[in-house]
């Protein structure tokens, strides 16, 4: 799914491995959501938006659910 996150994600200066420890997983994990190849669970993506103070419909492109 397309998203955000990387950019966010630089704009706040928290690096992968930060992040990744911040939410509890690993900085690979974060790697492969920011690179479009792994769709975080609602969970992880709630996570993800907490951690950045965003709105999840602002962190993935809701237009590409398929």
């Amino acid at each position: 799914m397309k998203n955000n996150i990387k950019e966010l994600r630089k704009k706040k200066n928290i690096a992968q491995h930060e992040m990744a420890s911040m939410i509890g997983v690993s900085r690979q994990t974060i790697n492969a959501i920011e690179n479009e190849k792994y769709d975080p669970s609602l969970k992880l993506a709630i996570k993800i938006a907490l951690l950045l103070d965003t709105p999840i419909e602002t962190l993935f492109d809701l237009n590409d659910l398929d």
